[in-house]
């Protein structure tokens, strides 16, 4: 993340892009953004975007991060520090946020079906037949609670009520994600719902470090195992493919990552000590 003016670098983008004759929704396409993401950044409202985020916006108007940002000043939040090289070579860490970072399914299931009177597996199903809608940016939450309430038979539903009061930190994580920044560059990659993300942060449920790069799914518009998601993170960790590791909880995903050249561990949050040290292990830094 970086600290800017945020105000002179969406008039400059804003600009920029008026200049090369291409729409708000045009560049969205092109730099991998939401649509509110960018108007947000052209309006000053995003204090510190993310600098691949502005890296990307870049490249998508055939420019460069000099002539983007022009007389816009902008430094590093914290000076930025050499990061070590694993002995498998990896210099960045993806982690999954659910089922690897947090865990929520089961108590907010069970708390929705005590509620409503509906059995856990009529709730279940209900929520994976939108979920991937939502997560990938084509549903809004609005219109996914509407929906879920009505296969449910009731008038209204808040599905993030129901998350964020179920959300477990994973604590072995946290200590992990902690220990991990302090060596290598960290990032998130998740499947998740808009403005889950921020909130969570906001709330200290996910580990409070700087992370280097955070690849929302509902923002670039795709969802793990897809290749478009891991293509987006691979870009915005400015390392190799081969020098990147996903920890996550999910077999597809870890399998998908491991096909664009990865380094992959599956998560086991019933074993979150077995886990959190095959991660150290692999982890361990070159002498």
């Amino acid at each position: 993340m970086v600290h800017m003016d945020e105000v002179g670098l969406g008039k400059q983008l804003q600009r920029m892009r008026q200049a090369a004759g291409i729409t708000q929704q045009e560049l969205c396409q092109r730099a991998s953004l939401s649509y509110s993401t960018l108007a947000k950044i052209e309006r000053g409202a995003i204090k510190s975007p993310s600098i691949f985020t502005i890296q990307n916006i870049a490249q998508a108007l055939g420019t460069n991060l000099t002539e983007l940002m022009g007389e816009v000043t902008f430094q590093p939040k914290i000076p930025v520090s050499p990061k070590q090289r694993s002995k498998t070579g990896v210099r960045f860490v993806y982690f999954d946020i659910n089922g690897c970072l947090v865990r929520f399914f089961h108590r907010a299931f069970t708390k929705l079906a005590e509620e409503t009177g509906e059995p856990s597996d009529i709730i279940e199903t209900t929520f994976w037949h939108y979920n991937d809608a939502v997560c990938r940016g084509e549903m809004t939450m609005t219109d996914f609670n509407a929906r879920f309430a009505e296969r449910l038979g009731i008038k209204h539903l808040d599905w993030l009520e129901y998350y964020m009061s179920a959300v477990d930190p994973i604590l072995e994580m946290d200590e992990l994600v902690h220990w991990a920044v302090q060596h290598y560059h960290v990032g998130l990659l998740s499947n998740i719902m808009p403005g889950f993300i921020k909130i969570m942060r906001d709330q200290h449920l996910l580990p409070n470090v700087s992370y280097t790069a955070i690849i929302d799914s509902s923002e670039v518009n795709a969802i793990k195992p897809e290749a478009k998601i891991f293509e987006v993170a691979q870009s915005r960790s400015g390392v190799e493919p081969h020098e990147i590791l996903l920890v996550d909880d999910s077999r597809a995903n870890v399998m998908a990552a491991e096909r664009m050249g990865w380094h992959v561990l599956w998560f086991d949050d019933y074993r979150p000590d077995e886990s959190v040290q095959r991660v150290r292990t692999a982890l361990e830094p070159e002498d």
